[in-house]
């Protein structure tokens, strides 16, 4: 086979076309002046990074065979006087070019250590080429990916692509300090080349920090990881490590208010949804009660929170609860118009990146929908229960502001989708969320999502369109937490009551799934019997959450 077939060039039997720059739909504005936001460059101790989104194409590959996507590898189009690269960016090619890569530069010495910040590589390790099999050409229109050899005491943070078989100049990348460096971990691949190249098998992967959250020090490069044996745990690579304490790119109250009015999504509620969002306080005011455990009568909570119990852990003594009247069913209906979404703002990555994370409150979440094959299955009481917090994240570049990805959370997980794949409303920056029927698991797109087997089309229905159901979060919300803002947000009474939000019902939930399965041919029963017991264990009892302070993302990053 020749090598043309799989490296890109004009000859090609298939058009190939380079992916575009990807830019959001309206201009950024200009943000509010205060602090390091919006700089462009932000200094994370010894060294100051830029952040270069305009990007120069170094070699791509594709294939007319099997619906394989191929990618494109790129380096930054220029690099400041004074700067440095310290690796390329590779991604998909089925979507638009957004990425980026940071440029590194020593700005203060440490005087504990007698070596600087940056240092070149002592050599290059070539770890693939897609002429690797061949030998016997000039392979100048292949791909070589080499992997720096940092000196002793350092560390390489990237991989870099070359067309052709020359070894790259030194002076081309850095290696960093050790001690400058965090760990990274595979998560998302770009490529695999094993289908392209089933002799000489590569995978190309995104990587991210290990230590992430708001606690994380770890500053993504924009670079990615190359691995021939497989293994994903541990990286070749590095990322850098903030060591700037004073997160001074974080924006201030005032960019935080400016970039959620520029970027706050609309909420989308599906046309057949009975069970809305309301305030809080709305809850609270009609009928919310609070129980304590051996004590038959509940305590009406004020409007506020303030009679709710602080602080502590989901110890069981307390749990919120309906009072059961008349007005039961109509709170469980939800308020649209009080309706508000609860802003939480962290740092990400190091305090280059801000995560605004968007609590929706529902006083109650319906039961679900089974799907077997083209047969629905309406329940019951599998998976209602008294109140629901559901939640999407912005992430913001702090270089420049602009968004960059959204969190949906999705039950039990979620998903990150990059700002290229968004669904924004029509001449806005602003996305579209789509909650789901009954559920509120949070969606990019309309559409039925099927959480189970989409492969034998078996499992619970989440069903996302849109609607006269709305809410626009870029006016209807409230600062509840920014810790890295001290006392310029004060958290609202009821963010740190830790118990359960409804109370915990116990009920035979499998007799509606084995009503199900009875009607399946005996092919199909296991099958489905299997996919039920993978689901979260939240589908199977009625048991109200607990509170958004309570999860693993509130301090942590989002799971994926």
């Amino acid at each position: 086979m020749d090598c043309n077939w799989f490296c890109w060039n004009r000859n090609h039997d298939f058009a190939f076309k380079e992916p575009q720059l990807f830019s959001l739909p309206m201009p950024i504005p200009e943000w509010p002046q205060g602090g390091g936001f919006a700089e462009g460059k932000i200094c994370i101790g010894e060294l100051e990074v830029a952040m270069v989104t305009e990007l120069e194409s170094i070699w791509s590959c594709s294939y007319s065979k099997k619906g394989i996507k191929g990618a494109t590898f790129y380096k930054p189009k220029e690099v400041p006087e004074g700067f440095y690269c310290l690796g390329h960016y590779g991604q998909p090619n089925n979507q638009p070019l957004h990425g980026f890569l940071l440029l590194a530069r020593e700005i203060t010495c440490n005087a504990e250590s007698a070596f600087p910040a940056l240092q070149k590589p002592v050599d290059y390790r070539l770890i693939w080429s897609s002429f690797s099999w061949r030998g016997d050409e000039s392979g100048e229109e292949c791909g070589y990916f080499w992997l720096p050899i940092p000196p002793e005491g350092y560390r390489s943070l990237g991989f870099i692509v070359t067309k052709g078989p020359t070894t790259p100049s030194l002076d081309l990348v850095r290696c960093v300090r050790t001690d400058l460096t965090d760990t990274c971990e595979a998560y998302d691949i770009i490529v695999d080349m094993e289908p392209m190249f089933p002799d000489f098998p590569c995978e190309f992967w995104k990587a991210r920090p290990c230590h992430r959250g708001i606690l994380g020090k770890g500053v993504p490069v924009g670079t990615f990881f190359c691995t021939t044996d497989c293994v994903h745990d541990e990286p070749g690579t590095f990322c850098l490590k903030n060591l700037d304490s004073s997160l001074q790119a974080m924006p201030n109250l005032e960019q935080v208010h400016s970039l959620i009015n520029h970027y706050g999504p609309t909420v989308f509620f599906h046309p057949k949804e009975i069970y809305l969002p309301s305030s809080v306080s709305w809850f609270f005011k009609n009928g919310a009660t609070l129980y304590k455990k051996g004590v038959k009568m509940g305590e009406k909570i004020l409007s506020n929170g303030s009679n709710l119990p602080k602080g502590g852990e989901n110890d069981g003594k307390y749990w919120i609860g309906l009072l059961d009247d008349s007005r039961n069913d109509s709170v469980k209906l939800g308020n649209l118009e009080s309706a508000e979404l609860y802003v939480h703002v962290k740092p990400a990555y190091g305090g280059t990146f801000t995560d605004i994370a968007m609590w929706v409150f529902s006083p109650f979440n319906g039961p679900a929908t089974v799907k077997v094959g083209i047969v629905n299955f309406p329940l019951s009481k599998v998976g209602q229960h008294v109140s629901d917090w559901e939640h999407f994240t912005l992430r913001v570049s702090n270089f420049t502001g602009e968004l960059w990805s959204v969190y949906f959370s999705q039950h039990s997980g979620g998903e990150w989708v990059e700002a290229s794949n968004l669904e924004f409303m029509t001449g806005s920056n602003k996305p579209v969320i789509y909650s789901s029927k009954s559920g509120h698991a949070s969606f990019p797109h309309k559409g039925n999502y099927l959480q189970g087997s989409e492969k034998y089309g078996i499992g619970v229905r989440n069903d996302a369109d849109r609607s006269e159901f709305a809410v626009d979060s870029s006016t209807k919300y409230k600062i509840v937490a920014a810790e890295y803002l001290g006392d310029d947000v004060v958290e609202p009474c009821w963010l740190q009551y830790m118990r359960e939000w409804g109370p915990k019902v116990t009920y035979d939930s499998t007799s509606e799934l084995v009503k199900i399965l009875g009607f399946l041919p005996f092919n199909l029963r296991r099958r489905a019997e299997n996919i039920f017991d993978s689901l979260p264990m939240e589908l199977y009892g009625e048991e109200g959450p607990t509170g958004p302070k309570e999860k693993n993302n509130w301090v942590g990053d989002e799971r994926c």
